[in-house]
């Protein structure tokens, strides 16, 4: 893919000549093109790329920041132990996981889970762009630092946890944060529950 092809569209291509949803066909495209990136080196060790699930019409768009072993193994975003901790945090925030959009800042596994460098963050980026583009979410929960620095180039998770930035960016833990330290779960849960708020209408 070309780094400057544009993934805007027009009214009549969101809605389809009949005013229903028509996004379904290009995310799915996006996630066959991602199915076979060549971007950087992570295509080289990965065993499925993990474009990210969720409907089409998701008002919550939730943001890690790279598969693990059994995302890289199934293709499904966050199935592994922290996605478990993800799933009943959701439900404590009063979340359907079926009801959002949940990806990652890279697509394919780093080696060893280590973080991913810039460069193949910089590479993957234009296809979390063009999730946000296309799913036009309310809000976009930024779960950890790799998440915040891709889409905000801000770090530092102590200061930035909870705080809303350009009105529908929300800053919280990386589920696998939370994971290793419990005493995080009930903050994570309450910046869940704001982010659900956010998008039923209420106020950031």
């Amino acid at each position: 893919m070309n780094k400057n092809v544009s993934f805007s569209m027009t009214i009549e291509e969101r809605t389809g000549s009949g005013g229903s949803p028509a996004v379904e066909d290009p995310l799915r495209s996006l996630a066959e093109e991602i199915g076979s990136c060549r971007r950087c080196p992570l295509a080289e060790g990965r065993t499925k790329a993990v474009p990210g699930e969720g409907p089409a019409r998701a008002e919550i768009l939730l943001v890690g920041e790279g598969p693990g072993r059994e995302e890289d193994r199934t293709g499904r975003p966050f199935v592994g132990r922290a996605g478990s901790v993800l799933d009943r945090c959701l439900e404590e925030a009063g979340i359907e996981r079926s009801r959002v959009f949940i990806t990652n800042v890279v697509k394919c596994r780093p080696p060893e889970n280590r973080r991913p460098k810039r460069k193949e963050v910089e590479a993957c980026r234009i296809y979390l762009d063009a999730q946000i583009e296309l799913l036009q979410p309310r809000t976009v929960i930024l779960m950890g630092n790799a998440a915040a620095r891709a889409v905000l180039d801000v770090e530092g998770i102590g200061e930035l946890r909870g705080r809303v930035i350009r009105g529908r960016f929300l800053v919280t833990f990386h589920p696998a944060a939370v994971l290793r330290n419990g005493k995080l779960r009930e903050a994570f849960v309450a910046d869940l529950r704001r982010g659900r708020g956010m998008a039923e209408g209420g106020a950031p």
